[in-house]
């Protein structure tokens, strides 16, 4: 166990709507965020709905308590679940244990019941900008809602204490929106896990592909807002230079039925995690990801982790990490001509690409997950003392007036 230098250990409410075993990028990283907080020496509650997937999984050992709420499925999302708004069942679990902070990860039914606790019982509570819900809509049929969700999504963490996003950029694009105690929270990536050294040759050759042919990677979610249909142009591009290449994708969602029928001669391997999901970032050449819905992606240090050249548009992850032909490949977002010249000029010199890839692993080394959970303790504690110290003003004032 570690503590950071001036940390006290703190009780934790951490509240979230996706959890592991569930695969997506917010799970990934409240996952990280729990075991940090409890390596550091902190007590962590965790509230989520019950995910029917989840039934008979080991308990999570960093986990000091956990509350499942109930939960309905989410249209579009399989297997996730919306938490119901128990505001009554956390108020009295809140009298009975009382956290020291909230950490509100989403801005389901759950959410929203979480903050309008920690609001009726005083307790300080920190919200994480984790999606671009408001950039979802328009792939949904709700882009007429863009605006009014977005201005929801507002008034939701203006309500907060502090509101924790992963990257400057968006924290100055939110300024500029009008969202007010914005902080960063950054994201880092398991080095130990997302290794080179877990190529596999004979995955490789279950993809039907020598070791000197090119495989092209794609992980994630297939659906619309990941705008899969530009990786598709940039893979057929490369596969008119070089037929023996393969391109594959690793993921599931709704768009999966379509993909597979059009495209049957590309490899759909399914959604992977741990080990498995590290071999098949290892045993690729390129990685593809052409997605502009991202909040983060946090696909993108795992492949730079796993030695892999990333070609994706210049902001979030891509943003904060690549550097243009250096150690992967940036280009102006929503720049589609781009991306696919860029895809098809790393597929054509392979020394550079090699080298791209070697760069990427080097910067990924410094993405520690432990510092990024010093500062979200000093962010929690922060929020504490300022909380304390508006009540000892408000006492003040009241005992000399009366």
């Amino acid at each position: 166990m570690t503590t950071s230098k001036d940390s006290t250990a703190l009780t934790v409410a951490v509240v979230t709507e996706t959890y592991p075993p569930e695969i997506n990028g917010v799970a990934n990283t409240m996952r990280q965020l729990v075991a940090g907080l409890a390596r550091h020496g902190h007590r962590v509650h965790l509230v989520r709905p019950r995910q029917g997937s989840a039934e008979g999984a080991q308990p999570d050992s960093a986990v000091a308590s956990e509350t499942l709420v109930p939960g309905v499925p989410l249209p579009g999302y399989r297997g996730l679940r919306f938490g119901l708004p128990v505001y009554w069942r956390l108020r009295r679990q809140w009298r009975s244990a009382r956290p020291d902070v909230a950490y509100i990860a989403t801005q389901g039914p759950l959410g929203h019941a979480a903050l309008n606790t920690a609001h009726a019982a005083g307790i300080p509570a920190v919200t994480g900008f984790h999606t671009q819900f408001e950039q979802y809509s328009q792939h949904y049929g709700l882009g007429l809602l863009t605006h009014q969700i977005g201005q929801t999504l507002k008034h939701f963490h203006n309500r907060s204490d502090a509101t924790l996003v992963p990257t400057t950029e968006l924290l100055d694009q939110l300024t500029r929106q009008g969202f007010r105690n914005l902080h960063l929270f950054g994201r880092g990536v398991d080095t130990r896990l997302f290794d080179p050294a877990r190529r596999d040759p004979a995955l490789r050759a279950s993809w039907d592909c020598g070791e000197d042919d090119l495989v092209a990677l794609y992980v994630g979610r297939l659906a619309a807002e990941k705008n899969l249909d530009l990786a598709l142009e940039a893979f057929a591009a490369i596969a008119a230079q070089e037929p023996a290449a393969r391109f594959v994708l690793v993921g599931d969602g709704p768009g999966l039925e379509r993909l597979r029928r059009d495209h049957p001669e590309y490899r759909f391997v399914g959604p992977k995690v741990g080990a498995e999901l590290a071999a098949h970032y290892a045993s690729g050449d390129l990685f593809l990801f052409p997605s502009l819905t991202e909040t983060f992606g946090n696909v993108v240090p795992e492949a730079m982790a796993s030695g892999l050249a990333v070609v994706a548009f210049d902001y979030a992850a891509a943003h904060a990490y690549l550097e243009p032909w250096r150690n992967g490949v940036t280009v102006a977002t929503g720049d589609q001509d781009a991306f696919i010249a860029a895809a098809l000029a790393l597929a054509s010199d392979r020394e550079r690409l090699r080298a791209l890839g070697r760069e990427a692993r080097a910067r990924a080394a410094d993405l520690d997950w432990d510092r990024v959970i010093c500062c979200v303790e000093k962010q929690l504690q922060n929020v504490i003392r300022r909380r304390s110290g508006s009540e000892n003003r408000h006492e003040t004032v009241v005992a000399t007036t009366q």
